[in-house]
């Protein structure tokens, strides 16, 4: 029992970050703009974050700057995809190669610092019950606040007027401007949004998950975030689903490799990837129509 409880434990925090991730790009490609430079945004928040709650000793500061670097990141991306209608392939990649350089940067002067881990939200008495007690009660905040973002995404897309008209701008840009709404206000508000979930992710990995800064922290994570957009048919219910899938493959390969199961570190390292891609090859193959907005990845110029 205290073993499985551990295994439960272990995949909520590894699919926190997927999750945070995840509806904040589910949000900017409902929009109708795809964004490649998650692993970029997170990245930069892993390293503003740590460094930012070691000079100050807040953790709530190290988030709350966390989100505002995924945010500076993410405008620098809306400028020049939306301002200047640049690719948003061709930009969202230059993204993530900047934010590798630039948390390397951030970073150097704190790599080998520690500090303790968030503090965990912890409920009397119903911390304690058997199994699920750690699991609901007594977790840290941004895991709270990840199933409060699921909700409150979902509640926006699908029960808001505002949701109602970001994916009617994902659907046909063109339509919404003859309309009469912004569409660049629009997106330009999506991926913000979606910039500051990435910093946020970031910083649960370098305050909450593993309390240190490490270059390269991210490993990938931003990708299968993309990836579990993809996976969930850009619903925000089925985005919880994959990100809890996906960590607990993380998971998997991890107590496969602490039981000695002679199977080699390198390719149960490469697990979660190798599901990401063989979770996206079946869906290709047994998807009769694409649910993806129409509009994602069309730049949109109001004088065409």
């Amino acid at each position: 029992m205290g073993l499985f409880e551990a295994i439960l434990l272990t995949v909520v925090t590894a699919a926190t970050p997927l999750l945070i991730a995840a509806l904040g790009e589910l949000v900017v490609e409902r929009s109708g703009v795809l964004n490649l430079g998650v692993e970029g945004m997170m990245i930069v928040g892993a390293a503003t974050g740590f460094a930012v709650a070691i000079l100050t000793g807040s953790a709530l500061l190290g988030v709350l700057a966390a989100v505002a670097a995924g945010m500076a990141m993410a405008a620098l991306f809306a400028g020049l995809t939306l301002g200047l209608a640049a690719n948003q392939v061709a930009t969202g990649l230059a993204l993530t190669i900047l934010g590798l350089g630039l948390s390397g940067l951030i970073g150097r002067d704190f790599i080998g610092a520690r500090r303790d881990p968030m503090a965990k939200i912890v409920v009397p008495y119903l911390s304690d019950i058997p199994v699920i007690g750690k699991l609901v009660f007594a977790q840290d905040p941004i895991v709270y606040a990840s199933v409060a973002l699921l909700a409150g995404v979902w509640w926006f897309l699908f029960r808001s007027r505002a949701g109602l008209v970001l994916r009617a701008v994902g659907e046909s840009h063109a339509s919404a401007h003859a309309l009469g709404y912004s569409v660049l206000k629009i997106r330009f508000l999506a991926v913000l949004f979606g910039g500051g979930c990435a910093g946020l992710a970031g910083a649960y990995l370098s305050l909450a998950y593993t309390p240190f800064w490490s270059p390269g922290m991210t490993a990938g994570r931003g990708w299968i975030a993309l990836a579990i957009v993809v996976f969930a048919s850009w619903l925000p219910l089925r985005v919880a689903i994959g990100a809890y899938l996906f960590g607990g493959v993380t998971v998997l390969q991890l107590h496969a490799q602490a039981q000695g199961l002679g199977i080699p570190s390198q390719l149960m390292s490469a697990l979660p990837y190798l599901a990401t891609i063989l979770v996206l090859v079946l869906i290709s193959a047994g998807r009769r129509g694409s649910q993806a907005p129409a509009s994602l990845g069309t730049p949109f110029v109001p004088d065409r």
